[in-house]
C-alpha cells in the first residue's frame, strides 16, 4: 500500500492493526479503535469516534456536517461502537446544538447496509440492522435488535422499539413499540415479531404473553390508555411487560395504529 494514496491527518488517533485502504480521507479529530478495516474511497470527517473491529466499505461518508439549517458549525460528534459494519455509500451525519445532544450515536454490532442515511442526533442501539436505501431523519431513536427493511423512510423524532421489525418500503411517522412487526405507508401494526424472538431464544411463555398484551392494545376495542391500565392489572411485572408500557407511556408521537 502506498501511503501517498491515503489522506490521513497526522493528528488522527488510529489504533493497532487498523487497515486503511487507498484513496481514503481521515480528518484530524478522528479516533479509530483497534482491528478496524477502512476500505478504499471512504471519507471520515472531523469529530468521529469509532470502536474496535469495525468495517467501513467503499464510498461511505461518516461525520459530515448535519443537513440541518439550524447547524452553525458547532463541534459535534459521531460515535460508533465496536464491531459495527458500514457498507457502501452509507452516510452518518454529526449531531447539532439545537437538539441539545451534539451527538449522533450508532451502537455495537450493527449492520448499516449500502446507501443507508443516518441523520443528525440519531441514537441507534446495539445489534440493529438497516437494510439498503433506508433512511432516518434527525433525532430518531432506535432500540436494540431493531431491523429496518430496505427503502424505509423514518420521520424525524420517531422511536423504534427493541426487537421490532419494519417491512421494506415502509413510511414510518409514528413510534413503533417493541417486539412488533410493522409495514406499509403509513406503517401499521401487523403482529408480533415471532421469528425475531424465536431466533433470540425468547421462552415460549414470554412470546405468548407479549402476543396477549398486544391483542389488548390493538384488538380489544379499548383506547390505548385503558388497554395499558388493563395490562398493569392482568399481567405481572416483567421485563417485557414493563418495556412495552414504558415505551407507550413515554411516546411523544403516539404509536402506530
Amino acid at each position: 500500500m502506498n501511503d501517498n494514496m491515503i489522506n490521513l491527518h497526522p493528528g488522527a488517533r488510529i489504533g493497532q492493526n487498523v487497515v486503511i485502504s487507498p484513496f481514503t480521507t481521515i480528518a484530524e479529530h478522528v479516533e479509530i479503535g483497534d482491528d478496524c478495516w477502512i476500505g478504499p474511497n471512504v471519507t471520515i470527517f472531523d469529530y468521529v469516534r469509532m470502536g474496535k473491529g469495525c468495517k467501513v466499505f467503499p464510498g461511505a461518508v461518516i461525520g459530515a456536517v448535519p443537513q440541518d439549517l439550524k447547524f452553525q458549525g458547532e463541534e459535534s460528534w459521531v460515535e460508533i461502537g465496536d464491531g459495527t459494519t458500514v457498507r457502501e455509500c452509507a452516510t452518518i451525519n454529526r449531531g447539532t446544538a439545537a437538539s441539545g445532544k451534539l451527538l449522533t450515536k450508532v451502537g455495537s454490532d450493527c449492520l448499516i447496509m449500502s446507501y443507508v442515511h443516518i441523520a443528525h442526533d440519531c441514537r441507534v442501539s446495539d445489534h440493529c440492522i438497516f437494510s439498503s436505501f433506508s433512511a432516518l431523519a434527525g433525532e430518531v431513536d432506535v432500540d436494540d435488535w431493531a431491523i429496518i427493511g430496505g427503502g424505509t423512510m423514518i420521520h424525524q423524532f420517531c422511536h423504534i422499539g427493541a426487537h421490532s421489525m419494519v417491512g421494506g418500503a415502509s413510511g414510518v411517522n409514528k413510534d413503533i413499540p417493541p417486539y412488533v412487526v410493522t409495514g406499509r405507508n403509513p406503517a401499521v401494526f401487523e403482529g408480533v415479531n415471532l421469528i425475531g424472538m424465536r431466533r433470540r431464544n425468547f421462552p415460549v411463555e414470554t412470546i405468548s404473553e407479549i402476543g396477549q398484551i398486544y391483542r389488548l392494545i390493538y384488538n380489544s376495542g379499548l383506547n390505548v390508555s385503558d388497554a395499558c391500565r388493563q395490562i398493569r392489572e392482568f399481567f405481572s411485572s416483567s421485563e417485557h411487560r414493563d418495556r412495552i408500557l414504558s415505551f407507550i407511556e413515554h411516546s411523544q408521537r403516539g404509536i402506530i395504529r
